[in-house]
C-alpha cells in the first residue's frame, strides 16, 4: 500500500496521472477528427460552389469519341465506362473489377490510357476519347490487333481490349520496345487466364512490323 501511495504521489507531483493522460488523449483525438472533418466539409463546399453543378436528373452533354462528336443524356453518377457501354453501345470497353484494378476498361483520354470505370463522364470535358473500336483505321486492324490474333494472345477475352489499348500506346510511343518495356506497359492489366506471355510476344512482333 505504501509503494502504491508513493507512486501516486510521484505522478501527482509531475502533474500527470494515468486517468488524466487518457482523458486528454481522447479529447485531443476528438478535436483532431472534428477539425479534419470541418476542413474537408468546407473544402468540398468551396469546390461545389466554384464549379458547375449537375443533377439530380440527367444532363445532356457532348463528347468527342473516335473522331465523332456524340450527344448523350447522363446522370451525374455515370462513369465514362458506363456512358460508353450503356449510352453509346461501344461495348468493346469491358468492365470487370469496376474499381480500377484490372485495366480491362482502358481507353485513351487525349491519347493517354485511363481507367474509364474510375472516371466521371462529366470530367471528360472537351478532351477526346479513343476506345478499342477506334484503334482500327479504314477497315484495317492495327498491327497489335493482328499480332494478338496471330499469337493467340486472348482467351476468355475480357481483358483483351484493355491489353490491346496498353500495347498500342506502347508501340506508337516506343519504336523499339524491349520485353521489359512491354511488361511495364501492361503491368496494370490483369489476365486471369494467364495469357501474358502471348501478349508480350504479340506486342514485340507488332513493334517489328511497324518499324
Amino acid at each position: 500500500m505504501e509503494d502504491k501511495k508513493q507512486g501516486a504521489d510521484s505522478n501527482s507531483k509531475k502533474g500527470i496521472s494515468r486517468r488524466s493522460f487518457i482523458r486528454g488523449a481522447g479529447l485531443s483525438t476528438a478535436g483532431s477528427v472534428l477539425l479534419t472533418t470541418n476542413a474537408f466539409a468546407f473544402g468540398s463546399e468551396e469546390k461545389l460552389t466554384a464549379g458547375k453543378e449537375f443533377g439530380p436528373g440527367a444532363t445532356t452533354i457532348q463528347m468527342k469519341i473516335n473522331g465523332m462528336v456524340e450527344s448523350l443524356s447522363v446522370e451525374p453518377r455515370t462513369t465514362l465506362a458506363a456512358a460508353l457501354r450503356d449510352h453509346l453501345e461501344l461495348t468493346g470497353t469491358k468492365v470487370v473489377c469496376d474499381r480500377g484494378s484490372c485495366s480491362a476498361c482502358t481507353v485513351y483520354l487525349d491519347g493517354k490510357p485511363v481507367n474509364s470505370c474510375m472516371m466521371s463522364v462529366f470530367d471528360v470535358g472537351d478532351k477526346e476519347i479513343t476506345t478499342i473500336e477506334g484503334i482500327a483505321k479504314n477497315g484495317e486492324l492495327h498491327p497489335v490487333q493482328e499480332a494478338f490474333i496471330e499469337h493467340d494472345a486472348s482467351q476468355c477475352g475480357y481483358c483483351t481490349p484493355g491489353m490491346v489499348m496498353s500495347c498500342v500506346h506502347l508501340v506508337e510511343n516506343n519504336t523499339n520496345p524491349t520485353l521489359d518495356d512491354v511488361k511495364n506497359a501492361t503491368r496494370g492489366n490483369l489476365c486471369r487466364c494467364g495469357t501474358h506471355p502471348h501478349v508480350f510476344k504479340a506486342t514485340l512482333a507488332a513493334a517489328n512490323k511497324t518499324n
